[in-house]
């Protein structure tokens, strides 16, 4: 029996649909304004013909699935708080537009009980199955502190 509290092969997914809000939202906390995102008249003359959804955001799509690895494992009764240290090789290999559904799949490669850590293959295709975005995630398991001693 393992120690750790993900096994290799682990996975979970999460599905949206991208929605002009969404990118508009995103553009406004951000500050990423560039009419690639908010300027559908600019976009269409380029080889894209429309408007494309920011590759930060659909890095924030896959915080989300990193959350949802986290929520199955908590639920073991952990004694360790998972922290993200990171996304590694993202590539952003295809567009993804306002209207496409993407759905992310989150997948546990590696595990290091020394390093206390867990890497993750990370794909988001759109509604026809094409890869948009990859990229592995790291995860980091810290030891809790001691619970405090009551007062006696």
């Amino acid at each position: 029996m393992s120690d750790f509290h993900v096994k290799i092969g682990d996975r979970v997914t999460f599905s949206k649909t991208i929605g002009e809000s969404d990118v508009y939202m995103f553009a406004g906390i951000t500050g990423d304004l560039s009419g690639n995102h908010v300027n559908e008249q600019y976009m269409s003359k380029s080889k894209y013909g429309r408007r494309i959804v920011h590759g930060a955001l659909l890095i924030g799509f896959m915080s989300t699935a990193s959350t949802l690895i986290i929520e199955k494992s908590v639920g073991k009764g952990i004694d360790e708080t998972p922290v993200s240290l990171g996304y590694d090789r993202i590539r952003f290999l295809a567009a993804a537009f306002i209207g496409d559904t993407i759905t992310v799949s989150y997948t546990v490669d590696e595990i290091d009980t020394v390093k206390r850590q867990s890497k993750s293959a990370i794909e988001v295709k759109n509604q026809n199955g094409e890869l948009v975005a990859v990229g592995t995630h790291i995860l980091r398991w810290v030891k809790n502190p001691p619970a405090a001693k009551a007062a006696e």
